[in-house]
């Protein structure tokens, strides 16, 4: 007997599932999609703990019968391809046959569809048919999805947490809302409105609700088309960048793909207006006949093959180029509101009857002032007379206790005299760790003379003679460093150095980040994350995905020291500032970090607490093209003696290459 065999309806069904349906993000996609087919206005979708307990999708499209509402679950049953020739003509989103009986694979679906003639529903648990009758039910389709993976466990262990799940569903059905901003889509989740878009047409303010009102109000229309195809659509003005390529959403013929040349050639375009390593927002619709274009790659449809691709990538690269030299605007930078004027304040004048006494004294005094009485001369030896005249004294006794009370009282009254030092001119000690011997030259301190009743003092001091000052050298901490001397600096970003290999070029920003990162890095490990709060909060307009897992975020930054809170639609605020980011630009590095968070699903603790002090590091660090002194030269290289690895910047590039005697004996032929 051979040992090949065919395997059974339901085991084909549940390794189809596999390649369609991941999670329950796959889920919500293939039906939001027959959906869509389905000419739906709106599209409802209820999820409970993000997918994983139930899936509730309503539209109010076109509907099946009874016939077609049972065929629909069997393997490989479409409306959408008749022949042959339909496959390299595809005007819908699904084409395939395998969503329902997929997803029915795996777990309990119910359907109830109205056709505008009859109503009908069919139940179905994990493969197996359980009903189907007539129903009443609106207009549209309804089916529920319960209980995803409950009888696959090696699948199920392998979703995450509910908020996570649900991120991805919330991500999903915005792109959908970009695809189609003619359907109207709501979204809730364990009964809480999450999104939901108006269905007017208007993909402005769809952006606005994702990306936010400034992105999407300074957004530039992008419109351009050749014989092949149209592109249309939006980009974000360059200054609302992204530490991601996550932001770039393209769709052809309204379905979403993913495509790494198209991508590179809205990069490309956007090359020159904004920083490396920083990528645009962007949501443009490409559309072309159907039949250079091939979607039938992967069961998911992701992924797609072009036959014009090389003419596609350079008009979607020139249509962002020209509409961006066109329609740029110049970064407005936010400068305080002028403060209001105050209003001037008049004085009131009173009237008052005055005394008739009050008023001859004050003319009396004023006249005193104003012409002055003439004195008579003094009588000098009258007044030497009388001061050699013998004062009478008293005799008063007292008693002794009462003298000593008088004395000590005298002692306690007087205020004490120091002499007065005159204070020495102190330089100031330079960006430096060293301990350096500082010659302050004599000291003059003045002299005081202090009157006793039988005996006079006088303070002197001698000066204290120069001596010669003796530099030490820096001691290096990493013993493998070689001994560096600053000699110049290239092009304001280099510094060059000699030492006994040879010649040296620093790189001032690389070796700088080094060692900024790793003093950074000392005091958050040490536990210095001191908060201070702020008058007014930092705000940052997010991702709707982050407000989901908000919990999540606070939890994998809480090492930092931050965490935020929710503040209205897409929105965070930061209260309290943790004092090592008071040298930033916090927004900017918040947003990076959040980018960051997303595009790396399981980033850890430590992951992102060194991604953070990273950025600080980079963002702290002298910039290229920044002209240094002879002595801010040497303590870089100081400093970078300092570091644990001082070989290499956080991210990876060298601090430093040598040139050795050798190599340059070598180059001039000696």
């Amino acid at each position: 007997m051979g040992r090949i065999h065919q395997l059974d309806e339901h085991l084909r069904n549940m390794i189809a599932a596999g390649e369609v349906v991941e999670r329950p993000a796959g889920v919500v996609k293939e039906l939001v999609e027959n959906a869509v087919d389905a000419q739906a206005t709106r599209i409802e979708l209820q999820i409970t703990q993000g997918g994983i307990d139930s899936i509730v999708i309503i539209d109010d499209g076109i509907g099946m019968d009874a016939e077609d509402a049972a065929l629909a679950f069997e393997r490989h049953a479409t409306s959408k391809l008749k022949e042959e020739a339909d496959l390299w003509n595809i005007h819908t989103m699904g084409f395939r046959g395998e969503a329902l009986p997929s997803i029915a694979a795996v777990s309990q679906v119910t359907l109830k569809t109205n056709n505008g003639t009859e109503a009908t529903e069919v139940m179905i648990s994990f493969g197996e048919k359980q009903a189907s009758r007539a129903t009443a039910a609106p207009q549209g389709t309804m089916i529920e999805v319960r209980n995803l993976f409950q009888k696959t466990p090696a699948r199920f262990k392998h979703l995450k947490s509910p908020q996570y799940e649900f991120s991805l569903i919330l991500d999903m059905i915005q792109k959908f809302a970009l695809a189609h901003p003619e359907i109207a889509f709501y979204l809730s989740h364990d009964g809480k409105t999450a999104f939901q878009t108006k269905g007017n047409n208007r993909l402005q303010e769809v952006m606005m609700q994702i990306y936010g009102r400034d992105v999407a109000k300074s957004a530039i229309a992008i419109d351009a088309s050749d014989y092949d195809y149209h592109i249309s659509g939006f980009a974000a003005q360059p200054q609302y960048h992204r530490a991601t390529k996550y932001y770039m959403t393209l769709f052809i013929n309204q379905r979403m793909i993913r495509s790494y040349h198209l991508q590179k050639a809205i990069i490309d375009a956007f090359h020159a207006y904004m920083p490396k390593d920083r990528y645009p927002i962007a949501v443009l619709n490409i559309e072309m006949d159907t039949q250079l274009v091939d979607v039938n790659v992967h069961p998911s449809k992701w992924e797609i093959r072009l036959s014009k691709e090389k003419q596609l990538e350079k008009l979607l690269y020139q249509a962002i180029d020209e509409a961006l030299k066109n329609k740029l605007q110049v970064v407005q930078a936010e400068l305080p509101k002028p403060k209001e004027k105050k209003p001037e304040i008049t004085e009131l004048e009173f009237t008052y009857a005055r005394d008739p006494q009050l008023t001859k004294l004050h003319q009396e005094v004023n006249e005193g002032f104003t012409n002055p009485k003439e004195l008579p001369p003094l009588d000098f030896d009258e007044i030497s007379a009388k001061m050699k005249e013998p004062i009478p004294q008293k005799i008063i006794k007292v008693p002794a206790v009462e003298v000593k009370k008088q004395v000590e009282a005298v002692v306690e009254d007087q205020p004490i005299t120091y002499p007065q030092y005159s204070r020495p001119n102190m330089k100031k000690v330079e960006y430096s760790e060293k301990k350096e011997a500082i010659s302050l030259g004599e000291k003059n301190i003045s002299q005081k003379e202090n009157k006793t009743t039988n005996q006079e003092t006088a303070v002197k001091t001698s000066p204290t003679p120069k001596e010669p000052v003796k530099q030490e050298e820096p001691k290096l901490q990493n013993e493998c460093l070689p001994a560096m001397q600053a000699i110049g600096q290239f092009h304001q970003s280099y510094i060059l150095a000699q030492g006994e290999a040879g010649l040296y070029i620093i790189d001032q920003h690389a070796a700088q980040e080094r060692y900024h990162f790793e003093v950074i890095k000392q005091q958050i490990l040490s536990g210095n994350n001191d908060t201070q709060p702020m008058l007014i909060p930092i705000s940052l307009e997010v991702d709707s995905r982050v407000r989901v897992r908000l919990n999540e975020l606070n939890e994998a930054m809480s090492v930092l020291g931050i965490e935020l809170e929710e503040f209205g639609n897409n929105s965070l605020i930061l209260r309290d500032l943790p004092t090592w980011m008071q040298q930033l630009d916090e927004e900017a590095f918040l947003q990076d970090l959040i980018d960051q968070w997303l595009k790396d699903e399981d980033i850890d603790e430590s992951k992102l607490r060194h991604l953070a002090i990273a950025t600080m590091a980079c963002h702290s660090s002298i910039r290229f093209h920044r002209s240094l002194t002879p002595a801010e030269m040497q303590q870089v290289i100081d400093d970078l003696g300092k570091c644990e690895q001082p070989f290499h910047c956080p991210h990876g590039r060298p601090t430093f290459i040598c040139i050795t005697d050798e190599q340059l004996t070598k180059q001039f032929l000696r």
